[in-house]
């Protein structure tokens, strides 16, 4: 399964479920049945791997991975010139506390698919529909900062927690420490020049689930899902009415920390999964009618796409100035 971060990390989570209301009712057949030939749409991308599929309209309007890990090193940036301010003439750029933990979040980050689920044949033949337990532990080691444990009297400032039953509003130095501590406060340059907080973060997230509906009622995808479910049954496994719904089988066992069994039968039927999605190209037909609907929605909403964008824009332009 492919790892993602940054690019919509508050909505990380949602993966696969735009395809979880297709093939509602019955077995999930379209009619008779659908042929494989009347699955696959003209001048769609062929899509065997992620790799393969093309930016999407939607994504000119959102934060980028390289956005986010900007946002992130010039946050820190400002986070050190705030604490030297403050008398901590050492502060480093690079810190940790004590109890810095990602918990589930990682957990959700690594075991989130792309919206027809996962396309790596080689990890299916040896985890199914599982998390390598290896690349978890990869993953928290890299996100979890290596600078200096931070002081109690620095975490003090950092994260604005001072004496008193409200832990806030206290000085250091003769000077008031900014709510949230010096933390915060450099998150919070960088959005200062946004016109519409709100509508940045979530007007696009939004437009986007509404879309991914759109895009599993239509009967091209319809179509391409039913033909997708004869060839995984055909190939002698359960019938699923999505590839969401094969990864959510609970005969896989799933745990909390994301593992699976990774038994025989589930392994073999991650294959099958990926195999049938390359034979009859379900994820390029997803893309094409996914593009399709999001540069409609653009063409009627293009003043508040707009709008955000220009937004977007005023983040990466504070960025940039604390980075230079």
């Amino acid at each position: 399964m492919k790892v993602t971060w940054g690019k919509r990390w508050a909505a990380v989570l949602v993966a696969v479920a735009v395809l979880a209301g297709c093939g509602g009712g019955g077995d999930g057949r379209d009619g008779a049945g659908a042929s494989a030939r009347g699955a696959r749409l003209s001048g769609a991308p062929e899509v065997d791997s992620e790799r393969d599929l093309p930016e999407l309209p939607l994504d000119r309007y959102e934060f980028s991975r390289r956005d986010y890990d900007r946002q992130e090193a010039a946050t820190l940036r400002l986070t050190q010139v705030c604490m030297k301010s403050y008398g901590f003439a050492d502060f480093p750029l690079h810190w940790r506390e004590r109890d810095a933990t990602l918990g589930s979040v990682a957990v959700g980050a690594v075991i989130s698919t792309t919206l027809t689920g996962s396309l790596d044949l080689d990890r299916a033949r040896r985890l199914g529909y599982g998390v390598d337990g290896d690349a978890l532990k990869e993953y928290r080691e890299r996100r979890l900062s290596k600078g200096r444990l931070v002081t109690q009297d620095e975490y003090a400032v950092l994260r604005g927690v001072g004496p008193g039953p409200s832990g806030g509003g206290f000085k250091v130095n003769g000077r008031k420490v900014p709510s949230g501590g010096c933390s915060q406060r450099g998150a919070r340059q960088l959005w200062a020049d946004v016109k519409d907080e709100p509508r940045m973060t979530w007007y696009v997230t939004k437009r986007r689930a509404a879309l991914d509906k759109a895009v599993a009622k239509d009967r091209r995808m319809r179509r391409a899902l039913d033909v997708w479910a004869d060839c995984v049954e055909d190939k002698g496994f359960a019938r699923y009415a999505s590839p969401e719904a094969a990864f959510r089988d609970k005969a896989w066992r799933r745990g909390g920390d994301g593992r699976t069994g990774h038994t025989p039968r589930e392994r073999a039927t991650a294959v099958a999964d990926i195999e049938c999605k390359r034979e009859h190209n379900t994820a390029g037909v997803w893309w094409t009618v996914a593009a399709e609907k999001q540069r409609y929605d653009i063409s009627r909403h293009k003043a508040s796409y707009d709008e955000v964008r220009a937004d977007l824009d005023r983040v990466r332009a504070a960025v940039r100035r604390a980075l230079a």
